[in-house]
């Protein structure tokens, strides 16, 4: 199997960790050598629920007996895509009521992007230094990483970065900005917040010339930062707001959520201003759904508060700087990316998955399952301040 995946399997990396999956049930991923493997990074946040979470799995299972894909998106009423749309309004602020559903975060993000330029009539759009928000052309064209987009330029045109946090470069949202777009909590960065209200300074900037503020929860959305939206913690509410990742508790599904004034621009004047085949498809909905329902109905979020404390505690170590983050998204700073590299890699010989950070190279992701057990926090914990006593030595 593995020599077929170089040779048949298109590849990201030259190194890929290529564990060879045989299955994974609630915090745990089993190789086909019979190994277990504590996950502590959750599909890179995707796997809210951990692994084959019961009221996902029978979700899925109910809805593709009845039906899957019947007709692209928007055109048949699909009970699990209206359902889901209206529980999101349901826990949203207003004037967030309108939801489109789509196929990945990094879709949700090129729809955003265009519901902004369509609603204002302008072009100029500003990220963040170090921002991430996907792959795609339009993603790309807002990555604050310019060796990343050197390779695929030109990208789209009128895109400026900004600094995150830096109140002084607000002056540069204009009346010729569409929008503003901006991770609540920059991820790739190394999970930086943002402080001194920023986010709302942000906001209220945009109100001011026309602007439209976009955030992308992609990340922190879905209860991982103690709320059902890492925004939720700063005072703002975003004109567009952005989730993927752990929205389908594992399935692929993204979605961008507006007014219902704003999201109406799309349907007309051209008519099919943004389209996708698979959006709303009812299995991977239904996922979605019993997902938000796990997540609204239990302890799930305040609990995440509570075990990033329990994080915190056992994890000390004089080779540990920092601790960055929120919740269960967070980001241990250590002295170097070899460091990084090696902690990650012997960590993976012992049980325990971690993950690197796309641009800040000293860090090691840690974004367990939201139901991650205080024991198991515990047992991955042990496992890697015994590796960094090893370093240490």
């Amino acid at each position: 199997m593995k020599d077929d995946f170089f040779t048949y399997q298109a590849q990201t990396t030259p190194h890929p960790l290529a564990l060879e999956i045989s299955h994974a049930k609630g915090s745990y991923i089993y190789d086909t050598d019979g190994n277990k493997h504590l996950d502590f990074v959750a599909g890179v946040s995707a796997c809210s629920l951990g692994h084959c979470h019961p009221r996902v799995s029978a979700a899925v299972k109910n809805q593709i007996d009845r039906y899957s894909h019947v007709m692209v998106y928007g055109e048949y009423i699909q009970q699990p895509a209206v359902q889901l749309s209206q529980l999101l309004a349901k826990h949203l602020p207003a004037p967030l009521e309108t939801t489109y559903l789509v196929n990945s975060g990094t879709e949700a993000i090129e729809g955003a992007m265009k519901l902004a330029r369509r609603a204002t009539g302008r072009k100029e759009i500003l990220y963040a230094n170090n921002a991430y928000h996907g792959n795609t052309m339009g993603a790309l064209s807002v990555m604050g990483f310019e060796d990343r987009k050197k390779p695929f330029e030109p990208l789209l045109p009128e895109c400026r970065a900004i600094t995150f946090n830096h109140v002084t470069d607000i002056s540069e949202i204009t009346e010729k900005t569409a929008a503003v777009i901006l991770e609540t909590i920059q991820g790739g960065a190394g999970f930086i917040e943002p402080t001194n209200g920023y986010l709302k300074k942000i906001k209220e900037r945009c109100a001011a010339v026309g602007a439209l503020l976009i955030l992308d929860e992609i990340q922190p959305g879905f209860g991982r930062t103690g709320k059902l939206f890492g925004f939720m913690h700063y005072d703002v509410v975003p004109d567009i707001l952005v989730m993927g990742k752990g929205m389908g508790g594992g399935l692929p599904i993204g979605a961008f959520t507006a007014s219902r004034a704003l999201m109406t621009l799309l349907s007309d004047n051209p008519k099919l201003g943004h389209i996708t085949t698979f959006g709303g498809n009812a299995v991977i909905a239904s996922a979605a759904l019993a997902t938000l329902q796990e997540i609204t109905e239990t302890s799930l979020m305040k609990d995440s508060l509570t075990k990033e404390a329990l994080f915190r505690k056992n994890l000390r170590h004089p080779m540990v700087h920092e601790i960055r983050g929120r919740g269960l998204m967070l980001a241990i700073i250590v002295d170097s990316e070899a460091l990084a590299s090696e902690i990650i890699m012997r960590c993976k010989a012992r049980g325990l998955i971690l993950f690197w950070l796309l641009f800040e190279s000293k860090a090691i992701r840690i974004t367990p399952p939201l139901t991650i057990s205080e024991k198991e926090i515990k047992e991955g914990c042990d496992i890697l301040i015994d590796v960094l006593n090893q370093l240490s030595e």
